[in-house]
């Protein structure tokens, strides 16, 4: 397996946070890194504030709106036609959604569950091959603890009967686990492999993204007793890094952890991964 020095790796979310505690991470140890944000400007000082720490980091940012199907089409086609012989070692599906209002994207769906899984689940598909190139492909997916109280509201996923903000973003936290089980069950010895990352309680922006009110002073009080986004960035690197990893689909503090047993669910599994790929458009 390549050396992280030799690895190019995908980072969505990276322009603050856990992810952009990934991309400064991963540059340190000599990784080129693909950082993707949906602001120009924020994209430029992420960058700016990578190359102050790592001189010699080998980065460079995309930009894309992941609540966009259409914009997370084109980012895989620049990457795969931009990637060092059309491979890409790993890819950091981090970026994340909260809303206090239901929110339509672009496509008519749920804002939560558009960004939060269904642009990684569409990603990983899309550049499915570069990932096999690689030999060794892995695909990481920030979920939470917060999947192990919900399960798939299949009659209503993009809750429009009754939506509630906690509610949306559990169900798509969940739906990171499943996406992770499910991917490995189909693509189980075609060289790539998937992982879902818990990050704990982390101090990070992501609760005050579109929030208001008594939501936001609520966010505001939890992230205060959050760790600081290079730690949870430190299991990332780990599974991008580790040559030898257990196949544990669920991960938290570089140690393999069991998910809820909701996700473990190969029919809701497979139920998820054919409505996604529905909502998607993808013909498998």
């Amino acid at each position: 397996m390549k050396a992280l020095a030799e690895k190019t790796i995908l980072i969505t979310g990276a322009t603050a946070g856990i992810g952009l505690a990934t991309v400064q991470a991963l540059c340190a140890r000599g990784a080129q890194v693909l950082g993707v944000g949906r602001s120009a400007e924020r994209c430029a000082q992420a960058e700016a504030q990578v190359r102050a720490v790592c001189p010699q980091a080998r980065v460079r940012y995309y930009l894309a709106d992941l609540s966009s199907q259409r914009q997370v089409r084109q980012l895989a086609a620049k990457v795969q036609a931009d990637v060092p012989g059309g491979a890409l070692d790993v890819l950091v599906n981090n970026a994340g959604a909260v809303a206090t209002q239901r929110t339509l994207t672009e496509d008519g769906y749920e804002l939560q569950f558009a960004v939060n899984h269904l642009a990684p689940f569409l990603l990983s598909n899309l550049l499915l091959p570069a990932l096999q190139r690689s030999g060794a492909g892995r695909v990481l997916t920030v979920s939470s603890a917060s999947h192990r109280w919900m399960g798939m509201i299949w009659g209503d996923v993009m809750l429009r009967r009754w939506y509630h903000s906690l509610l949306a973003y559990k169900q798509s936290k969940l739906a990171n686990v499943l996406f992770t089980v499910e991917f490995n069950r189909r693509f189980a010895g075609q060289g790539v492999r998937a992982f879902a990352v818990d990050p704990g309680l982390v101090n990070t922006e992501i609760g005050l993204k579109g929030m208001r009110g008594l939501e936001r002073w609520f966010w505001e009080q939890r992230r205060k007793g959050g760790t600081p986004p290079e730690q949870p960035a430190q299991t990332l690197v780990y599974l991008a890094e580790a040559q030898d990893v257990e196949p544990a689909p669920y991960w938290k503090d570089c140690k393999p952890l069991r998910p809820s047993p909701y996700a473990l669910r190969p029919e809701a599994g497979a139920r998820l991964w054919a409505l996604s790929a529905q909502l998607c458009g993808l013909s498998h």
